[in-house]
């Protein structure tokens, strides 16, 4: 199965230390700041999830979701969580942790992106 999120060694160990520090967290990839590359981290809870997302999948155990606008842009990619030295948005929880969740992509191969046709997951 093709993946449609993942998540960098360096994202997965602070994912932990943040579940550990808060419990359960889950992922919105912010669509109004930082070029879209803003992966915002928070408590369940805390941002509603509704009709207007997506669920791409699990990072590090945590639901990853998107706007349905921002994925018809994004769907031809698989993006990919990482870390970067910084403060994180304004409501993400690795914030004071001096780092910033950042999103890269990559485009899908050919065979990829007929896979997840073939599932219906596009």
């Amino acid at each position: 199965m093709i993946e449609k999120v993942i998540a960098t060694a360096e994202a997965l160990e602070l994912i932990e230390r943040l579940k550990a520090r808060h419990g359960p967290v889950m992922f919105h990839q912010s669509g109004g700041c930082c070029d879209n590359s803003a992966a915002n981290c928070y408590l369940p809870g805390e941002i509603t999830i509704g009709a207007g997302d997506v669920w791409l999948g699990d990072i590090g155990g945590s639901p990853f979701y998107i706007s349905k606008s921002q994925y018809e842009y994004w769907k031809h990619t698989q993006l990919i969580i990482d870390v970067i030295d910084g403060q994180g948005g304004t409501f993400s929880l690795e914030g004071p942790e001096g780092k910033a969740f950042h999103t890269r992509s990559r485009l899908f191969t050919d065979a990829e992106w007929a896979e997840l046709q073939a599932a219906g997951s596009v």
